[in-house]
């Protein structure tokens, strides 16, 4: 049985997070069971992009000083990093630590942020598909990694938690490459996996007072649902978080390759839950993006008609010029490198698109969308 502690926590009141995250220290055993004097921690907090807090992107920096200030408490010494979607260099970071909230937390509190851009080749013995993985350097310079993630849905893998949290680790533009490498969505879920075991976080903290609903991870909406949630397993969090959403733990594709892995069961039979009830927090109403990894046609028509049939049923990304900038992000970030700016507006070549929607991911306006085909959203519902 794992141990996923579950608080309430209404608004970004600063007492009233340190309260809850004290109290979710204390279900799972109190902070010295996991940090000792003197440990090196790096907080690894979800900083997708330049996003206000209150836009629930990112880590609400109230939510990382509260939980900085008690482990500095307990003597750690604390540094903060991501490697945020886009190009990794000081300028960059600089940028999202601003936006975001982060830098003036940090000087209120005198801890450091990570400016360090190097990346390192680790070996990763767990990995089923990634042996070796590049990463953030500093990774390698600290005792403790906790994660500290926001709650919110996943234009791609439909949600976006302590598991895929990780995948900023990754060192800046080569996440980019895993996109292209691994272009299916088994294959891509299992990666985000093998980069979770490999960071392998000593605690995972979710930041689920204001989540995002809709189209996330950063064009969706804020939704209220006051729950501070932490866990030893980032596994099992993501089962508890999925389920206060309404959404079926196992058709997450992160959760579902960790059932396949036997890291957790997928619902709440190996959970045990500390804190308060899940009843308290249950939204039924939570809007969820619906994503279909697997072939629904597969067995029922040749492989030549399937493949036309799946590729008109396939999601795309919608431009919207009368919204957009102009900036480019889309462009520069696009994996593929399928996206050209004409008349300073994004024109995408579907036929090499991958669905990973960075495009929409990282687009500061919101001027991208996903469009469905009707039969996929019919589908979808059975």
């Amino acid at each position: 049985m794992q141990k996923v502690s579950l608080v309430k926590c209404h608004d970004y009141e600063y007492d009233l997070v340190k309260n809850a995250i004290e109290r979710s220290f204390q279900n799972l055993g109190g902070v010295e069971k996991y940090i000792k004097y003197g440990d090196k921690v790096l907080l690894k907090l979800n900083l997708l992009m330049k996003k206000r807090p209150e836009e629930a992107t990112t880590t609400h920096p109230i939510f990382a000083k509260a939980l900085a200030e008690i482990l500095i408490r307990y003597g750690a010494d604390v540094i903060i990093a991501d490697s945020p979607g886009g190009p990794f260099n000081t300028s960059a970071l600089k940028g999202v630590y601003r936006a975001c909230g982060i830098e003036k937390i940090a000087e209120e509190l005198n801890i450091k942020l990570n400016y360090n851009t190097n990346s390192v080749n680790i070996k990763n013995k767990k990995g089923l598909i990634l042996k070796r993985i590049t990463t953030i350097e500093v990774l390698n310079k600290v005792d403790k990694v906790i994660s500290v993630s926001k709650l919110k849905t996943h234009g791609m893998m439909m949600f976006t938690g302590a598991v895929k949290n990780m995948f900023g680790i990754v060192a800046g533009l080569e996440k980019a490459e895993y996109h292209v490498r691994m272009p299916k969505i088994e294959d891509f879920s299992n990666t985000l996996v093998d980069i979770c075991l490999a960071a392998n976080p000593v605690l995972s903290f979710m930041d689920g007072i204001i989540g995002m609903e809709g189209a996330g991870p950063s064009a969706g909406d804020p939704r209220k649902i006051g729950a501070v949630i932490a866990s030893t397993s980032p596994y099992h969090l993501d089962v508890v978080a999925t389920s206060i959403i309404g959404l079926e733990p196992t058709k997450v594709p992160t959760i579902q390759r960790c059932v396949e892995r036997g890291l957790c069961k997928g619902n709440l039979e190996d959970i045990e839950l500390k804190g308060e009830g899940i009843e308290k927090f249950i939204i039924n109403d939570f809007i969820v993006p619906n994503i279909r990894s697997l072939d629904l046609l597969e067995g029922k028509l040749p492989k030549f008609v399937r493949n036309i049939v799946n590729g008109l049923m396939q999601p795309k990304p919608k431009f919207i010029h009368e919204r957009c900038i102009g900036c480019g992000d889309c462009a520069k970030n696009c994996p593929p490198h399928v996206i050209d700016m004409t008349s300073k507006k994004p024109v995408v070549d579907l036929n090499g698109c991958i669905r990973c929607f960075c495009c929409q991911e990282l687009c500061p306006v919101k001027a991208v969308d996903i469009y469905r085909p009707i039969i996929m959203k019919l589908l979808a519902r059975l």
